[in-house]
Order: C-alpha cells, then sequence, then structure tokens
C-alpha cells in the first residue's frame, strides 16, 4: 500500500467525523473503496443499506486495501430511517434535480455545514445512492439538504468511491475552517431523524384519519413536501415534542372524518 507509513498514529473508531451511509450499493468492489477513500482522511462510520450482494463481503475486503477499522465495523440496515435514526443532520448526493425545495450545497460548503453539525453538539451524515440509479425521492426526502457536485455537465457520471472520496476530502481540509460559533443559541439539542420521523409518523397518521389526503396517487408527494417544510426547520428535540403535542390538542378537538372541504391542492 504505497503511501502508507505504519509508525505514524493514525484515527480510531468513534472519533466525530460524519457517517457514510450507502443505499442499497451493488458492488462489494465499491463498498471497499469508499472505506478506503473514508480512512484517507480520517471518516470510520461506514453504513449499509440493504447491499445487494449482502454483507460480510470478501470483495469489499479485498478492495478496501487495508481500511479494516472501517470494514469490521460496517453497520447494516433494512431501510435508509434505520440507518439515520441517530443523526440530526443529513445530506443527500444528487446529481439531478429532484422536485422538492432544500438548499442545496457544494462539498466544500457541504463540509463546512457538517462541521457545525458536530459544533453544535450533533451527530451528522451523508447519503449515498446506489451506483446505477441514485437515491430515491423518499431517501432525499429524509435529508436536511442536498449536496450536488460541479461538474462537467457534458460528463458528470462519478463513481461511488469517487464520490465518496470527493466528500471526504472536503470534510477533512474543513478541519480548521469552522468558526468556533456558527450556530445560534437553541434551547436543547437538535432533533434526531429518529424522533423528526415519529412526528412525521404521527402527523400524517391523524391526517390520513382525518381525511387530508383525498387521493391515493398524491399522497406520496404530498406526504414529502410535509417532511420537507419541517425538515427544513432544523427543530430542536423539545420542538419535535412541542409539536407532537399540538397535532394530539389539535385530535382531540376535531371529530375522525372531518377533513379540510377542499382538495389540498385547491380543487373542488
Amino acid at each position: 500500500m504505497a503511501g502508507t507509513d505504519r509508525r505514524k498514529s493514525g484515527v480510531t473508531l468513534g472519533e466525530e467525523s460524519p457517517a457514510i451511509v450507502l443505499v442499497a450499493p451493488q458492488l462489494g468492489e465499491n463498498i471497499g473503496t469508499a472505506a478506503r477513500a473514508m480512512l484517507n482522511f480520517g471518516l470510520t462510520d461506514l453504513r449499509l443499506v440493504s447491499p445487494r450482494d449482502g454483507w460480510p463481503n470478501g470483495r469489499a475486503v479485498a478492495a478496501s486495501a487495508g481500511a479494516d477499522i472501517v470494514i469490521e465495523n460496517v453497520r447494516v440496515f433494512e431501510t435508509t430511517a434505520e440507518a439515520v435514526a441517530d443523526l440530526d443532520y443529513v445530506l443527500a448526493t444528487t446529481a439531478r434535480p429532484r422536485d422538492m425545495v432544500k438548499l442545496v450545497y457544494t462539498p466544500d460548503r457541504a463540509a463546512a455545514r457538517l462541521r457545525e453539525a458536530f459544533a453544535g453538539g450533533g451527530k451528522a451524515g451523508v447519503l449515498f445512492g446506489p451506483e446505477r440509479t441514485g437515491l430515491h425521492n423518499d431517501d432525499v426526502a429524509l435529508a436536511d439538504a442536498v449536496l450536488t457536485v460541479p461538474l462537467n455537465p457534458a460528463f458528470s457520471s462519478l463513481n461511488l468511491a469517487q464520490a465518496v472520496l470527493l466528500m471526504s476530502y472536503e470534510w477533512h481540509k474543513a478541519a480548521d475552517e469552522t468558526e468556533a460559533e456558527t450556530l445560534e443559541m437553541r434551547e436543547g439539542r437538535p432533533a434526531t431523524k429518529e424522533e423528526l420521523l415519529m412526528f412525521y409518523e404521527h402527523l400524517e397518521r391523524e391526517l390520513d384519519a382525518h381525511g387530508f389526503f383525498r387521493t391515493d396517487d398524491k399522497r406520496p408527494g404530498m406526504v414529502r413536501s410535509i417532511r420537507n417544510l419541517f425538515g427544513r426547520s432544523g427543530m430542536t428535540e423539545q420542538e419535535v415534542r412541542t409539536f407532537r403535542g399540538i397535532v394530539a390538542s389539535l385530535v382531540r378537538s376535531v371529530p375522525k372524518g372531518q377533513g379540510p372541504e377542499k382538495d389540498p391542492d385547491g380543487d373542488e
């Protein structure tokens, strides 16, 4: 392994760095080279969502070229929601526009924003989609913002390891660039994704019960819009509990089945 000096100290497991979440990765070699790219810049938290060829994977081990601390501590999840449940700030990588309103960051600004999340006492991560298709809209909806790399528009294809390497490099480079005080003062810690998802499910369950979603075909898009709206607000754990209390209070005063008089999109 050219360039590796075993005599020098390196990172240890658990050091503060963003989680790298690979959603439905297809090839073990891609997982291994992504792990190698991570460790080059001190990242060790690798999470896999439903890897196509299962886990553990011998091809991933070989391709990691000695990034054992990453490979040996990989965590595997069935869904993206489970993989990000303990995080309170998540970026989604995408090379194409999405039909949803989210902040869009370049890699350098994204790295600074990740540093800010840790400086505020939170935990952060970055989602990477399958090699052939990228992230599904429902995965992107779980994120607080989108990360897009400004590439040659006539040839904007990055493989998985390249994308992970680029973001890991920007994270490492931003180490000394984050201001000490970058976040506004807030009461309480940032809400985790698990807490936000429980709130979303609570709200959507009551909206279903009271007839808000009039047609099944419009429901997925409306749900994503609602989640994106609250996701952009950067709620704290206390704010999530407050909103859940608001929903519960409103439900007690509105009989089930009594929904809006008009279609949510304005149609009669």
